[in-house]
């Protein structure tokens, strides 16, 4: 799964790497710890345009009847995704890119989980595949939510945990956003396991499986941390 990440890279950064012109966004800081139900950056592809702005961590479709399942949907199998009502349609038409330069998982050590953040090796931004849906409430007030894509663990995830996010190679993003492709062959050949020899994994402090901490001693490495 994926429940954690960090994006610390600047906006500038941000538009530059998915040709955006200017953007609304409330990016004002790094964030080193986010969490579901929390307001994360995302880009859409508006067909004509790349468009950054925010969306609740979660997902809640247009045809729930509350916002109780986003708790349950922070993540979507990308294996089954095509045979769930909840994404189906979405896989068609809502797709997004959640960007990140990190994100954590746990990995099992001897009675204990020891948090490790797993990062490009070229320390890159990179893109988790994403879908969102706007949801409505009986008194008209709007909800825009995501959830993000897994996939089975590459080599190096494999010690680590038995999932996780979809990381989009960066040729592969624009298809990923593009509205008028819809051929599930095609956009299935996206959501492999991004190479491990790409990528590098390494132990931080348990601070980071609190919520409330989200500062830049979330992503040092353990050994610097005492």
């Amino acid at each position: 799964m994926c429940g954690r990440y960090t994006i610390t890279v600047s906006l500038e950064e941000l538009l530059l790497h998915y040709w955006i012109s200017d953007s609304n966004a409330p990016y004002q800081q790094p964030k080193y710890n986010v969490a579901p139900g929390q307001m994360v950056l995302a880009v859409i592809h508006d067909g004509e345009k790349n468009r950054l702005g925010e969306l609740k961590w979660g997902l809640v479709p247009s045809w729930a009847e509350t916002t109780k399942l986003a708790a349950k949907m922070i993540n979507a199998r990308s294996e089954t995704v095509w045979e769930k009502p909840a994404f189906r349609k979405l896989m068609e038409r809502k797709r997004c890119v959640i960007p990140a330069d990190g994100f954590y998982e746990w990995r099992q050590e001897e009675g204990r989980k020891q948090p490790m953040r797993i990062v490009r090796r070229d320390r890159k931004l990179f893109s988790m595949a994403g879908l969102y849906d706007t949801w409505v409430s009986p008194d008209g007030i709007k909800l825009s939510t995501c959830t993000v894509l897994t996939t089975a663990p590459n080599a190096l995830m494999e010690p680590i945990h038995n999932r996780m996010p979809v990381i989009l190679r960066p040729e592969d993003e624009a298809t990923w956003l593009d509205r008028s492709e819809r051929d599930s062959a095609a956009l299935n050949r996206l959501l492999r396991p991004f190479p491990s020899e790409l990528l590098e994994a390494y132990p931080v402090g348990a601070q980071v499986g609190s919520v409330a901490k989200d500062d830049e001693s979330c992503i040092a490495p353990l050994a610097s941390n005492g």
